[in-house]
């Protein structure tokens, strides 16, 4: 027979539910940073609940960092300013579980810095493009002496495009997938061979998208910028996903 065909009811918690108007009240701006929730008593009145849900409850919040919740204090639950770590958790999380490629999060990085740099060559200050050029400066000082300062100052760079793109969630996607893809492929990064050739390839990169930044040309900062990351970590993408990656160059 014909008709509509319905998914089985799944049982919600009461936990779940404490979760999820609390969650609410922080998003509709009702709880701000540094308000405090009600004490558990309370809680437990208003939700008609057991002290074992109201901590269930607060234990999940806790670990999506909405709240911090102090073992004694007989204070409510202090309400957390936002931070891109519940992010990063997640996409660190999706990513292990192989729900998040590399060659999908290299793909995001490519989308997100290209949009970065657009932005930035229109958009940024004199002050941005010191910071850009300090930061390149770090880049060659380190050159020879190791990989790790010569990461800190290229972070530092793209840092600096981030903040002068003047969109805020560009800046904290940037930094999470950064984190992430960095992580998953630091060990072949650092048995990759001839060290000292890659940092000067890059440092002539980083020079490339600065001048674009410079001369406000947008198109050409993204397109350098694409085909940089590109170069960069194509080679540790498995090859079925490159293709995927190639459809973002021009």
């Amino acid at each position: 027979m014909g008709g509509p065909r319905f998914e089985p009811v799944r049982t919600v918690r009461a936990y779940e539910r404490i979760v999820e108007q609390i969650e609410e009240a922080v998003e509709t701006g009702t709880l701000t940073p540094g308000h405090r929730l009600p004490s558990e008593r309370d809680l437990m009145a208003q939700f008609s609940v057991s002290r074992s849900t109201v901590r269930e409850a607060l234990r999940v919040l806790q670990a999506r960092g909405l709240v911090r919740s102090r073992p004694g204090d007989p204070n409510g639950a202090e309400v957390l300013p936002f931070t891109p770590a519940a992010l990063h958790k997640s996409m660190t999380t999706l990513a292990r579980v192989d729900q998040l490629s590399l060659g999908e999060l290299v793909g995001f990085r490519m989308t997100l810095d290209a949009a970065a740099n657009l932005l930035a060559a229109r958009l940024r200050t004199e002050a941005q493009l010191a910071e850009m050029d300090a930061a390149i400066s770090a880049m060659r000082a380190a050159a020879g002496t190791g990989y790790d300062a010569f990461s800190a100052a290229d972070v530092a760079f793209h840092d600096a495009v981030a903040r002068a793109s003047g969109n805020k969630l560009i800046q904290i996607c940037t930094d999470v997938v950064r984190s992430i893809v960095l992580n998953l492929i630091a060990e072949k990064i650092a048995a990759a061979p001839d060290q000292d050739g890659l940092m000067r390839q890059s440092i002539r990169h980083h020079e490339e998208v600065l001048a674009a930044v410079r001369a406000g040309d947008g198109p050409l900062a993204a397109r350098l910028s694409r085909q940089t990351m590109y170069d960069y970590y194509v080679t540790y993408v498995p090859a079925p996903e490159r293709a995927a990656l190639r459809a973002l160059l021009d």
